[in-house]
């Protein structure tokens, strides 16, 4: 699996979530720029996405989206 830099790749829809994922604010705004300003990292979501290696980032804004409209 290619090596990703979470701090300074572009990221989108196709880049895979590799073992190395970091939360960093680059990830943060390929997420706002998604779901605006109401995006927000929780625990529970953090979790998943930490154990989603081989997804990609269109598969993780999907689980963000469900767990939204659950609330």
């Amino acid at each position: 699996m290619d090596n990703v830099d979470w701090h300074k790749n572009h990221i989108n829809d196709s880049t895979i979530i590799t073992d190395s994922y970091k939360t960093t604010q680059n990830v943060r705004r390929y997420f706002k720029s998604k779901f605006g300003e109401n995006f927000k990292f929780d625990r529970d979501f953090m979790n998943w996405i930490n154990n989603a290696t081989g997804l990609t980032m269109g598969d993780a804004s999907e689980e963000w989206a469900k767990r939204q409209k659950s609330k």
